[in-house]
């Protein structure tokens, strides 16, 4: 944006405060970080499932993590600029970095699957299933903030209790694992089957940031 314009955007975000409108946008915002985190689960589910090769699927998803990077530095830049949020600045950073985490653990999920080559990903299937469910579930609550807001903590709860089927679909498919031959191919899944743990952790996480944020603003 050139200089001469600086002045004139500032003078409508400072407008858009007035009025009432820079919760909106900010919601807004945080709702492209969450829908470029669920892109990701897709596409790792998509892998799992067969039906995109890991080596495609690793190199699209360095495209959405570089999405996802950029919706968060959007986010940052526009918390400069506005100056009132519909929740307080730092639930919005550890909400924001908490969607990061859950992006960031499912490109390492996709990169290793691609870098282990294990002979199928199935067992993969449950726990992505249950990361999409929650993720389409925290979206919901975050686009409830300003439209909605007694209706979050429930739509929160609904990521958080399937940030918590991950780790149950986790153990199942690790007993369905061990249950065979300790081979490599066991600690592959073994591997893998952690990160979506730590997928399923990251997503709790960022349903709690936006259930407390919530719970600060009633009071």
């Amino acid at each position: 944006m050139s200089a001469a314009l600086r002045p004139v955007r500032r003078i409508r975000l400072v407008w858009d405060d007035l009025r009432g409108r820079s919760g909106d946008r900010v919601v807004g915002q945080v709702a492209r970080q969450v829908r470029a985190a669920r892109d990701g689960a897709e596409l790792a589910r998509a892998m799992a499932a067969g039906r995109v090769p890991s080596g495609a699927a690793r190199a699209r998803m360095a495209d959405i993590e570089h999405a996802g990077d950029a919706e968060r530095a959007a986010l940052a830049a526009m918390l400069r600029g506005v100056l009132a949020t519909p929740i307080d600045r730092e639930d919005l950073y550890r909400l924001s970095r908490s969607v990061d985490d859950v992006l960031d653990n499912l490109r390492d999920f996709v990169r290793e699957a691609d870098m282990f080559g294990p002979p199928g990903l199935g067992f993969a299937v449950p726990p992505l299933d249950a990361v999409l469910e929650g993720l389409t579930a925290l979206d919901t609550a975050v686009r409830k903030v300003t439209a909605e807001p007694a209706a979050v903590t429930v739509a929160a709860l609904g990521a958080r209790k399937a940030g918590n089927r991950v780790r149950e679909t986790r153990q199942a498919a690790l007993t369905r694992l061990f249950a065979g031959p300790l081979d490599i191919d066991v600690l592959r899944g073994r591997e893998l089957l952690d990160r979506l743990d730590a997928v399923g952790r990251r997503l709790g996480e960022a349903a709690d940031a936006l259930s407390d944020a919530m719970l600060k603003r009633s009071h």
